[in-house]
């Protein structure tokens, strides 16, 4: 995208006092990709583009690094002290079952502290690399959580990533949990990331919070339609295959309104 273009676009989005510091939210109803399963050279038309922290930026766009905030990528467990594992009461780590993710113990706030510092250096190199926001995946784990954490402990650890992202001039996302989306002015949340929204219906408890600066990812054809349908000249969306895959691999999606 020409510099021009650029500037054009993150003029739509609203920069928003956030703190000592200004964000820039992405543009709304802008054209976007999920990459985070693998960068790529993104498709004409996208605007925004949200990748892992372990990528680097896409030239030329708005940039999302996606950090999985609130659990634990697998084989990573050795990473983190074994004390911020969340554990059962058989003394077992609480996993993700979908995904084989233990869970993190943010159940008080010496430990929201703890898990905070380590994040937080993720959201420094992703500043450093030059993105724009930061998408921080699992606000909703604890609903995965046999009842050892809460809504509380969630939108207060949340609360910590958000202050730091702020202080490096970061916006940041809420990812899913439609549930808390009306306390982002407690949580410093700037935008919404939803999957499915479309699919479950889900989509306007987003923008009565976030207005239209809600990114929406689809993984189904019924799902698509409906966000389209529903928000298609409002709202970015997009549909990917749930493995969020590179093209030319087996199974890669991406469709758009």
């Amino acid at each position: 995208m020409a510099t021009a273009t650029l500037a054009a676009a993150l003029a739509a989005g609203t920069a928003t006092q956030a703190g000592a510091a200004t964000v820039t939210l992405p543009p709304a109803h802008a054209g976007f990709d999920y990459q985070i399963g693998g960068a790529y050279t993104p498709p004409a038309g996208v605007q925004v583009v949200s990748r892992d922290r372990t990528a680097s930026p896409a030239a030329g766009l708005y940039n999302i690094c996606y950090v999985n905030a609130f659990q634990v990528q697998p084989g990573e467990e050795g990473q983190w002290p074994t004390d911020l594992l969340l554990r059962g009461a058989n003394g077992d780590v609480v996993t993700d079952p979908d995904w084989g993710e233990a869970l993190l113990d943010v159940s008080t706030a010496a430990k929201r502290d703890r898990v905070a510092t380590k994040v937080n250096q993720w959201i420094d190199g992703c500043a450093n690399k030059g993105f724009n926001a930061i998408e921080p995946d699992n606000y909703d784990s604890y609903t995965r959580s046999q009842g050892l954490l809460t809504a509380g402990n969630a939108k207060a650890f949340v609360t910590l990533l958000s202050s730091h992202a702020h202080s490096r001039n970061l916006a940041i996302g809420q990812k899913n949990t439609v549930e808390l989306a009306g306390s982002r002015a407690q949580t410093g949340l700037d935008f919404a990331i939803a999957e499915e929204c479309g699919q479950y219906d889900e989509c306007g408890d987003y923008t009565a919070a976030f207005g239209n600066h809600v990114i929406v990812i689809e993984y189904t054809a019924r799902g698509l339609k409906k966000a389209c349908a529903g928000w298609g000249s409002q709202l970015s969306i997009v549909r990917r295959d749930v493995d969020v895959r590179t093209p030319g691999s087996s199974g890669y999606v991406r469709k758009t309104c």
